[in-house]
């Protein structure tokens, strides 16, 4: 069931920068964490789901959350109109996010689109229909979000050709400490 919120995060990172690693000199001696944030890693949230209904097809080995489905975990939600669960050999395979799906983390921002699925043994999640990332008033639009887990690459692509929406767009505004003349 913790692969099902991974999806959530994956969506969210792609609209997250990319932070350099520090790494601590050889003999320095480890930073106590403080309390307060030795649970808010992703591992150590717990998974809440809510939806007006939850079905589980044990032939299929699936399981569907319908009607306004929201799933928290720390301090990224996912919402979305269903989320299904597919199963193999009894660990997640696919989960799928269907139906005016949002992902919002207040560390990556917002991504939104009409479908998410994450192929967990591949470690890919792609995100399709009118895909928009936001971050404070930065925003990107594409047609379909493709993430590698595994190697941290992602890449947004445009739409159909001919129907105005063929190409990638972004809006990046910079902070206004870096305003010229200020």
């Amino acid at each position: 069931m913790k692969n099902l919120f991974l999806i959530a995060f994956v969506l969210a990172a792609a609209t997250a920068q990319a932070q350099p690693a520090i790494k601590p000199a050889p003999d320095a001696k480890p930073a106590a964490k403080p309390a307060a944030k030795q649970a808010n890693t992703t591992k150590d949230c717990p998974i809440n789901v809510a939806s007006d209904k939850f079905t589980a097809d044990l032939n299929a080995k699936t399981g569907t959350y319908s009607g306004n489905v929201m799933v928290v975990q720390c301090d990224t939600k996912l919402r979305a109109d269903t989320v299904r669960i597919s199963t193999l050999n009894n660990e997640a395979d696919k989960v799928t996010a269907q139906g005016n799906v949002v992902v919002d983390s207040p560390r990556s921002g917002t991504a939104t689109g009409q479908n998410g699925i994450y192929d967990v043994p591949k470690k890919t999640v792609v995100m399709t229909g009118n895909v928009v990332l936001k971050k404070n008033k930065d925003v990107m639009r594409g047609a379909q979000l493709t993430i590698n887990l595994a190697t941290g690459q992602a890449s947004l692509g445009g739409g159909v050709k001919g129907t105005g929406g063929g190409r990638v767009q972004a809006v990046f505004t910079p902070n206004a400490s870096t305003t010229p003349g200020q």
